[in-house]
């Protein structure tokens, strides 16, 4: 693709998709939630994303119910769509997904203990870490956990790491009845990651999205594909809603992160330009381009095409 900025494209293009809490048979969330149908709908718009993503992310709450038949058709739905646009998929536990089934369901493994896993994209390491805490929806690590992380980040990986864990290490000044599920002791986590080479930090949890810095290090928790939970309700002290829901792409520079928030349902289209301006823009020069997109008066910005 024609270099259009100042800015060459990414070096990785990571999907962070988040809570897509499926349920087996097809049913519904709290009666009303088509899980699949949402999760669906974020694979069919990541399939017209281009650059295609590299790895899709799933930072856990895969399974409502951590039913053995919902983790078969998360991967019915999600593996043939990663294949098909050349991604690894990167499965992380969230707090409603139970260890036993999910190591069965994704992993073909008897493994009972943290679900922490390394993969390698394109020297872009990415490191699933389990803070869920067996019986309970607040996250934690382990000690164990924690000298483990620290011994894989010894090495520092060719384009840095980013971290994909359930619970987000950020204050929730929106969502204050998630201060009693939150990550506990953060400070031990902190410890680990400073001054390592992890570039970014990616969380879900949350069913909305926000950003902050942890450690130094920049956090993005997306939003879930199945409800999303209203920031600013009137009179409720939690109101999970069925709308808004949507999935953040992650683009990796050398020197940055890009976060983008890609809804799943895309409003109405009232002004727009079709591809066929690709064609265009390959036949003049870049001054020409720029001129032809900045300039006020051009045929582009006055109604008169390109």
């Amino acid at each position: 693709m024609r270099q259009l900025g100042q800015y060459p494209a990414p070096r990785h293009t990571i999907a962070h998709l988040s809570d897509p809490h499926l349920l087996a048979g097809g049913r519904l969330q709290y009666g009303a939630v088509d899980t699949e149908a949402g999760l669906a709908r974020a694979l069919e718009r990541l399939a017209a994303v281009d650059p295609a993503p590299q790895a899709l992310v799933l930072t856990g709450d895969l399974a409502d119910r951590a039913e053995p038949a919902a983790y078969a058709r998360l991967r019915e739905l999600v593996e043939p769509a990663a294949e098909a646009m050349g991604a690894v998929v990167v499965w992380v536990m969230g707090n409603h997904d139970e260890r036993v089934p999910y190591a069965r369901g994704l992993f073909d493994s008897d493994d009972d203990g943290p679900q922490d896993r390394v993969h390698e994209v394109d020297g872009l390491r990415i490191v699933a870490l389990d803070t869920s805490v067996p019986g309970y929806h607040h996250g934690d690590l382990t000690e164990a956990q924690l000298e483990w992380l620290a011994d894989v980040l010894a090495t520092p990986a060719p384009h840095g790491t980013l971290l994909a864990m359930h619970h987000p290490p950020l204050p929730l000044p929106m969502l204050r009845a998630a201060e009693l599920i939150e990550l506990h002791e953060q400070h031990r986590l902190a410890a680990v990651v400073e001054g390592s080479d992890v570039r970014g930090i990616l969380s879900g949890h949350l069913h909305f999205s926000t950003w902050s810095t942890f450690a130094g290090v920049p956090v993005s928790v997306a939003s879930a594909s199945c409800y999303t939970s209203d920031p600013a309700p009137v009179e409720r002290f939690v109101s999970g809603v069925d709308g808004s829901q949507s999935f953040t792409m992650v683009h990796a520079y050398d020197d940055r992160l890009v976060h983008t928030i890609v809804p799943l349902v895309p409003g109405p289209e009232v002004n727009g330009v079709g591809v066929d301006i690709l064609e265009a823009l390959g036949s003049i020069s870049l001054a020409e381009a720029v001129e032809m997109a900045s300039s006020k008066t051009s045929p582009f910005n006055t109604g008169g095409g390109a």
